[in-house]
């Protein structure tokens, strides 16, 4: 799990920015919508719609939202259909996987090579970046709300992996089939979560220099501010020291 904690931070402030943005809320939306329309939108029967829920939640998403998402993604509502894609680029050492929802496959495509091009980055052979992650459970609170310990007491009851406190975030990290246990023992316990979500993390982080990190990290939020951008994970591990 070395490296996790930095990306995490990575993660949270492009959450933030997306907030602002108004994009945050919209991509849950597409999620939840997917996820209905591909299991269900009974979330205790369907296993991605449980997650994309929890998620929601933990962005303080409302409910009439998710439900609205929900019957979208059913065909109860009127909805867009979206399509997953996934993309895998290179920028030097620098490993990045995209996961796109779109309702326009060529658009997509077109944008995604097109700000990998103005960044200098490749796409890369399918399968060369995804094997470089591992899929985690991230579930994070207000470390200056909670106490590192009392978090710690209710995640591990729940059967987290980790629970760490850095930067006045406290993070607690699962494993993929143990997140909804995890999130509803710190719901049991009356912890509100800044954030909940299963991500990728890197098995291996690379350390660049300033100049290349600065690269990546501005082609991240490229990738992050198009519509039809999901997700994006990275292999890479922002130093300590590290300054925009």
């Amino acid at each position: 799990m070395s490296g996790h904690s930095k990306w995490a931070k990575i993660k949270r402030a492009k959450g933030a920015a997306d907030a602002q943005r108004g994009n945050l809320f919209t991509k849950l939306i597409k999620e939840i919508s997917i996820a209905a329309r591909m299991g269900g939108g009974d979330p205790e029967g369907n296993p991605r719609l449980r997650t994309a829920v929890i998620k929601a939640r933990g962005a303080n998403m409302p409910k009439d939202n998710i439900d609205r998402a929900i019957k979208k993604g059913t065909g109860e509502l009127d909805g867009i259909s979206y399509e997953e894609l996934t993309y895998e680029a290179r920028l030097g050492e620098a490993a990045i996987l995209i996961e796109v929802l779109t309702d326009n496959r060529n658009r997509a495509a077109a944008d995604v090579r097109n700000i990998l091009t103005r960044a200098g980055a490749e796409l890369a052979k399918a399968g060369s970046v995804a094997r470089l992650l591992t899929r985690r459970g991230i579930i994070t609170l207000d470390g200056e709300k909670y106490t590192e310990d009392k978090v710690l007491e209710a995640a591990l009851e729940g059967g987290a992996d980790d629970v760490t406190l850095s930067d006045g975030v406290i993070e607690v990290v699962t494993a993929p089939e143990g997140f909804e246990k995890v999130a509803k023992a710190l719901e049991n316990a009356a912890f509100e979560t800044t954030g909940a979500e299963i991500s990728m993390v890197p098995e291996a982080p690379v350390v660049l220099d300033a100049a290349t990190t600065g690269k990546v990290l501005r082609l991240i939020e490229k990738l992050e501010e198009n519509d039809d951008v999901q997700n994006v994970y990275s292999n890479i591990e922002v130093p300590d020291d590290y300054e925009e």
